[in-house]
């Protein structure tokens, strides 16, 4: 998918996320692209017009997987805003936290919870493996009809970790994915995607390059690959596929 979007420049997250998130070109919005976290003047489209608030406005039993710290982003709101959890709070979705992590209802957006232990001191946390993790979230978006994980530790690989850590994320991303589709109900699509070109060079940070995409599953066996031509239209997709009006 194009995460181009006709603006020049490198494709960043912030805008990235908005444009996925939305619908909206979020880089043409801002007049340029912009990241890692989505910039001010879009924050209100990304929390009010996200396919996830549109579902749930729609009456869709909906989920954001990740565990945020509870009160996120904290009182005086804050700079790193990332859109995801922007989007899930604007939807009202925005409600897992260490507890649910602690029994299996929620995956770290690390997919693992060495984060968690580190930066909270929560060493009571349980360890899942990235399999573990994988069926953690497999189980948890089969009991509705639309969920969102995102996951971010292949950026930051991409930016700082060399060949190392890049290996690392993608083996980590592997196992997750692995232990989700064995885990997978029968009647769970799936589909993968980021916001810009990153990891495939560990000497540039971010890249040109097409955003990745994959859909998996029964119920899009026959999907037209050339309705996903850049990240805009990942809303209306996401929609459609789940039969709310207008998607």
């Amino acid at each position: 998918m194009d995460a181009g979007l006709g603006v020049e420049g490198i494709p960043q997250s912030g805008t990235g996320q908005t444009s996925l998130l939305t619908g909206a070109n979020g880089p043409e919005l801002f007049g340029r692209h912009f990241g890692p976290w989505v910039p001010t003047t879009l924050r209100d489209r990304v929390r009010d017009e996200s396919f996830l608030r549109t579902a749930v406005d729609a009456g869709l039993p909906t989920a954001f997987l990740n565990a945020y710290p509870s009160g996120w982003p904290g009182p005086r709101g804050g700079r790193r805003i990332a859109g995801p959890p922007l989007a899930a709070q604007g939807a009202g979705l925005l409600t897992r936290t260490h507890e649910e992590l602690a029994r299996g209802r929620a995956v770290a957006s690390e997919i693992t919870n060495g984060g968690w232990k580190r930066h909270f001191g929560l060493a009571e946390l349980p360890e899942p493996t990235p399999e573990e993790a994988g069926r953690i979230a497999a189980h948890l978006a089969g009991s509705v009809r639309l969920s969102l994980f995102a996951h971010y530790s292949t950026d930051t690989a991409g930016h700082r970790g060399g060949m190392e850590g890049a290996i690392q994320a993608l083996e980590r991303v592997d196992a997750f994915l692995g232990g989700l589709l064995a885990a997978r109900p029968d009647d769970l699509d799936l589909l993968i995607c980021s916001d810009h070109g990153n990891l495939e060079d560990v000497t540039t940070g971010h890249t040109r390059n097409p955003s990745l995409g994959a859909v998996i599953g029964e119920g899009v066996r026959d999907f037209d690959a050339a309705t996903l031509v850049d990240l805009t239209a990942i809303p209306s997709f996401v929609l459609g596929h789940v039969g709310v009006a207008g998607g």
